[in-house]
């Protein structure tokens, strides 16, 4: 039994990984006044760019330095369509999500002549989940994330640009200079997950992402915008996604219980969204940046 549980524990904290980087990531990102439904195309862009990263030089670092590129290279084109164009967030997000779902499938054609999945990938080589690079730095980016946040003069004046734009331009401060870092800190950090997510599972497939990166916006949300707090509700998905794994079958429909984590989702959200309140600012365009 207790070795039941110590898989149990594992399992929920590998699963957890992805939830957490990109959720506490998009803390980043909301908190200076941009709202991140491109989380998933994030995501997706950082699994295959680690997976072809890897694929083309052999080795799990390379990989992981073309997630960041490649996660970079498609927060900033958020950044520049919401900020500098003053798009609508929401649909900036949805149109990155659906042009990365179409370009990783020509990816993989291009790559490795499919457009459903790719070659096996070597990931990390590490004993245990424990002393998985991406797993510590996801770890630590909790904690480091939480102290830029709220003990930082960096952090301060990002929320405060989620929270009066105005003020932080009158004190000389740049608004858009602000809310570029935090949408390219978010970019960054889901696309850890996305390579994380791509190592663990030694292949990039089509769509990996699985609505991953919707849920850790949930997860966001449910934080209160607070990198512990996206943290705590990250552990909370990756218990019920670990559950969905482990309930038998036998007397449940099996598209009951795989879409167990979303309809958890949906009731969390119910009970948790009307007490969360977002930045002031959030989805906001400012027009008097410098």
């Amino acid at each position: 039994m207790e070795n039941i549980a110590v898989v149990f524990i594992f399992q929920v904290l590998g699963i957890s990984v992805p939830y957490l980087l990109a959720s506490v990531g998009a803390t980043f990102s909301e908190r200076g006044g941009v709202v991140n439904l491109a989380l998933e195309g994030l995501l997706l862009a950082g699994a295959f760019g680690a997976a072809a990263g890897q694929y083309l030089t052999g080795s799990a670092w390379a990989g992981v330095g073309c997630a960041l590129l490649l996660g970079l290279l498609v927060a900033l084109l958020h950044a520049f369509v919401t900020i500098t164009l003053k798009a609508d967030q929401i649909v900036s997000g949805i149109a990155i999500n659906i042009l990365v779902m179409g370009a990783t499938r020509f990816g993989l054609s291009l790559l490795f002549g499919s457009a459903m999945n790719s070659g096996r990938i070597a990931g990390m080589e590490a004993p245990s989940l424990l002393a998985d690079p991406l797993f510590l730095i996801a770890v630590a980016t909790v904690v480091l994330g939480h102290f830029v946040m709220f003990r930082t003069p960096f952090g301060l004046r990002l929320r405060a640009a989620g929270e009066r734009a105005e003020a932080v331009e009158t004190a000389g401060v740049g608004v858009r200079g602000l809310r570029y870092a935090g949408v390219l800190l978010s970019g960054a950090l889901a696309a850890l997950g996305g390579a994380f997510l791509v190592y663990q599972q030694h292949s990039f497939t089509d769509n990996m992402s699985a609505g991953r990166g919707y849920i850790a916006l949930a997860a966001m949300i449910i934080g209160k915008w607070s990198p512990v707090g996206a943290a705590l509700a990250s552990l909370l998905f990756a218990v019920t996604e670990a559950m969905e794994m482990w309930v038998q079958t036998g007397w449940l429909p099996t598209q009951l219980v795989q879409s167990l984590p979303y309809v958890i989702t949906l009731v969390v959200l119910a009970g948790f969204v009307g007490k969360s309140t977002p930045p002031a600012g959030l989805g906001v365009p400012y027009d008097n940046e410098r």
